[in-house]
């Protein structure tokens, strides 16, 4: 190549020779300033077009300091694929209080954050219309009462006034059977008229008759009375059950705490009008407490009840469990909650953030390498595997399986104790080979 830049060279310089003067015959110089400059130019184009060559060829190796890289090594270990989740501690359980009557707070009893006991009052409602409500059920249900207390009156008396009747008849009708028996024998003696017996005779069947009448009527006024009373006392009874029920609604006038735990978000000012099935309030349980976490809609499909996480605090773990997925996607998250499985830590807040890991596998022997930003540049396909020497690194191929935050796992390509660069290869994707210095 440079022999042939010289033959040029000295060709063009003939020719610029000769134009310079086409008539006159000029002693040629060795070392011309043409010359050399022609020659100069030629060396630096054949050095640009080997570097050219060069990158075309690929650039295959690039001097690295060893101190900038982060070398992990392929080792064989327990693998379990997890997420790391951020969780918020809160109550086991949450009681709202939503108002069953509406009206005007006239009266609160405690302060936000207070620990209450079942039955506690918290605040008190005035309603003047429920109040005229329950004077006037009151009122009902008292004439209901004296109405039904007459009507049993007036049914003894009539059965009274029945027995008494009765009575009278049946003694009627003795003195008149004895008449009628006397008069038989007179009358069949020939001593007594035909007239005079008939009218005994009449008489005693009347009296038959009329004791019979009195008999069934008294049967039909009892059962009658029965009807009645039995009418009036249901009436009674669910006139009483409305005026319990009114009562029941007058008392919730008061708000009084449905569990024992602790009173947060109390939304109420003496004066403030309040209406029916308006939240003034939570009471949470301190039995107990939830981890709701949220987790990324990619994992919808492997998150169940069932599946166990790990909290770590110090150099204690503890497990907790998931009870609940809600499965409505927001944001490209959804909610599960999980539960300290056995003993929880005795100083977690509600409202405090856990950092929890929660497996997605059981736990299996693996070839495992540390996770690291190479597999940005390189999706898993391939990664610069160290000499033994350490002097170099090379591109190896190989193929990434499961991962989690800390470990990739190696289905292919490398073999334990094989140490790998696992840093970023931002600066050198595009190279072969690293010379480490």
């Amino acid at each position: 190549m440079i022999y042939i830049i010289c033959m040029a060279v000295a060709f063009l310089e003939e020719k610029y020779a000769v134009m310079d003067n086409m008539d006159r015959i000029i002693e040629k110089k060795k070392w011309s300033a043409k010359r050399i400059i022609l020659i100069a130019g030629g060396v630096v184009l054949i050095v640009f077009l080997s570097f050219i060559m060069i990158k075309s060829v690929g650039g295959s190796k690039l001097n690295v300091d060893a101190e900038r890289l982060i070398v992990g090594m392929a080792k064989n270990g327990n693998f379990r694929e997890y997420i790391p989740v951020i969780g918020i501690v809160q109550p086991i359980t949450t009681i709202y209080l939503d108002l069953q009557e509406g009206g005007r707070v006239e009266e609160i009893y405690v302060e936000d954050g207070a620990v209450l006991k079942k039955g506690d009052p918290i605040l008190r409602l005035s309603n003047t219309d429920l109040e005229l409500s329950l004077v006037n059920q009151e009122t009902a249900v008292y004439n209901l009462l004296t109405q039904m207390q007459i009507a049993q009156n007036n049914a003894r008396q009539n059965t009274i006034s029945n027995q008494n009747l009765l009575v009278d008849v049946g003694s009627q009708l003795v003195e008149a059977e004895r008449n009628y028996i006397m008069n038989k024998k007179l009358y069949e003696s020939g001593v007594l008229s035909q007239d005079e017996f008939q009218a005994t005779e009449n008489n005693y069947l009347y009296l038959q008759e009329k004791q019979k009448l009195v008999v069934a009527t008294i049967r039909q006024d009892s059962i009658s009375s029965a009807q009645q009373m039995s009418q009036a006392a249901q009436s009674y009874e669910g006139a009483t059950n409305s005026l319990d029920l009114m009562r029941r609604k007058f008392a919730d006038l008061i708000v009084r705490a449905p569990v024992e735990g602790q009173l947060t978000a109390l939304d109420a000012e003496i004066g403030q009008s309040k209406n029916k099935g308006e939240r003034v309030g939570q009471i949470d349980v301190l039995s107990g407490f939830k981890v709701r976490v949220d987790v990324d809609e990619h994992y919808i499909s492997r998150i169940y009840p069932g599946l166990e996480g790990q909290y770590k605090q110090g150099d204690s773990a503890y497990v907790l469990t998931i009870k609940k997925v809600y499965t409505q996607v927001s944001g490209g998250r959804f909610a599960v909650d999980m539960m300290f499985h056995g003993v929880a830590p005795s100083n977690i807040r509600r409202g405090q953030t856990l950092q929890i890991r929660i497996a997605l596998s059981d736990e299996t022997e693996a070839l495992l390498i540390p996770r690291g930003g190479f597999y940005q540049q390189t999706g898993g396909n391939w990664i610069f595997k160290v000499t033994k020497d350490g002097h170099k690194a090379y591109r190896a191929n190989i193929r990434i399986g499961r991962q989690n935050p800390d470990y990739y796992e190696v289905l292919e390509g490398l073999e334990p104790g094989d140490k790998v660069i696992v840093n970023s290869y931002d600066n050198y994707r595009d190279i072969q080979e690293l010379i480490l210095k």
